[in-house]
């Protein structure tokens, strides 16, 4: 018989080992830049490294035969996470980033001059800036779905922004500044209606249990390890069979070709069309192996523990004088990403007192979102955000840092 999941919160934290040797206070609310890493991605990590180290799809030794196997077990892993059957529909890039300009690149032949690429004002810059390169070579415009005064997708006017012109719709599935959850199914119904291509950008959902590819109606889909408790500089691509089969790589070199010659060269088939050179084979591995634990675990009851944990927050902020919640004040909708600011104090200065007065781990700036925050009229703002492993005293002794910030600087 199987042991019962950890439950959230203390409980689940004794899987996280910064947390085992933290001497002092220490509350970390900065998920929605990087999770901490697990157990299981540590060792997987650390066990590569040290004991089963070799390159992949190259070797014939026993030891490269090993590391090739498990690659390619990391593969099957993430697809499961996906809910997928296909595991060459994963291609592993080196984060989120990579994944969305591998997207930009291949579907670029699918863009002339006045063809549209429809954004939200909720993106990050690597959901922007590699749409306005690819827009920028090859003559095709790029809108912006707006945001309401609660930092939530306006989609009251989508069929108008959505145009026979539309070729491409990016999209953020969970806001890194508002906590904000799109609504995939109602730009999915969009994009079907003009023969587009719908591209979501996961970094923030794929920390919050296994994710039902088909339901999201992506026909891309990117995504992080390091948010999801792994280690840094290993993510996912996932595609469409016949998306991926008809785009061009956008790195060259090693192991993504079938034949080189100085004539021509022909590439491989996906997913190895995609992963030129060594990969970033032990941060795979552990991200398969936080993939595959994050799957033993009781998301029904992590996402009521976080919720609560949300409703404590909003409503500990609420109650501090100047303070401004950038986003949505209510729990419908929304996952535990927290923005907000307070009249006359820089978002910085917000970070380093609650860290110095409660080590409280918060982020402040504009969260590589300036486009929301031109939108919000501010420069900044600090942002608290959830994880499993957060619990009460997290949220406490952010809201008594605050207070304590607010009395020293007004």
């Amino acid at each position: 018989m199987s042991p019962a999941p950890p439950r959230p919160g203390k409980d689940l934290r004794r899987h996280f080992p910064i947390f085992r040797h933290a001497r002092e206070p220490f509350h970390f609310l900065d998920n929605a830049a990087t999770g901490q890493i697990c157990d299981e991605a540590a060792q997987a990590l650390l066990h590569f490294e040290t004991r089963a180290r070799a390159n992949v799809k190259r070797g014939v030794y026993r030891l490269a035969d090993q590391a090739t196997a498990a690659f390619d077990a990391a593969r099957a892993s993430m697809a499961r996470y996906l809910g997928e059957t296909e595991k060459n529909n994963v291609v592993f890039t080196s984060g989120a980033t990579a994944a969305l300009n591998i997207a930009a690149h291949g579907l670029a032949r699918r863009l002339g001059p006045g063809d549209e690429i429809l954004l939200t004002t909720l993106e990050h810059h690597s959901n922007i800036v590699p749409w306005q390169l690819t827009a920028e070579r090859q003559g095709a415009v790029i809108k912006a779905i707006p945001v309401t005064d609660e930092g939530r997708l306006d989609l009251d006017h989508l069929d108008r922004l959505v145009t026979n012109e539309t070729r491409i719709i990016a999209t953020t599935h969970v806001s890194n500044v508002t906590g904000a959850v799109t609504d995939l199914g109602r730009l999915r119904r969009a994009a079907d209606a003009v023969g587009a291509v719908l591209v979501v950008d996961g970094a923030q959902r794929a920390p919050h249990g296994p994710i039902d590819i088909a339901a999201t109606g992506a026909d891309l889909y990117a995504f992080s390890a390091h948010k999801m408790f792994a280690a840094t500089g290993a993510g996912v691509l996932w595609g469409k069979t016949e998306l991926l089969a008809d785009f061009e790589p956008l790195l060259g070199g090693g192991e993504m070709i079938r034949q080189v010659t100085f004539e021509k060269t022909t590439f491989a088939p996906p997913p190895h069309r995609f992963e030129a050179g060594t990969p970033p084979i032990g941060a795979v591995l552990a991200m398969a192996a936080a993939a595959d634990w994050l799957a033993t675990l009781d998301w029904r009851a992590i996402a009521e523990h976080e919720l609560g944990l949300t409703a404590r927050l909003l409503d500990g902020l609420q109650t501090l004088p100047g303070l401004r919640i950038v986003g949505p004040s209510g729990l419908q909708g929304r996952f535990g990403v927290v923005s907000f600011d307070i009249d006359d104090i820089h978002a910085h200065d917000i970070c380093q007192l609650t860290d110095q007065l409660e080590g409280v781990a918060l982020r402040g700036g504009h969260h590589c979102c300036q486009p929301l925050m031109h939108r919000f009229a501010t420069d900044a703002t600090a942002r608290a955000s959830l994880a499993p492993y957060n619990d009460t005293d997290d949220i406490d002794a952010l809201i008594r840092g605050l207070d304590q910030t607010i009395r020293m600087l007004t």
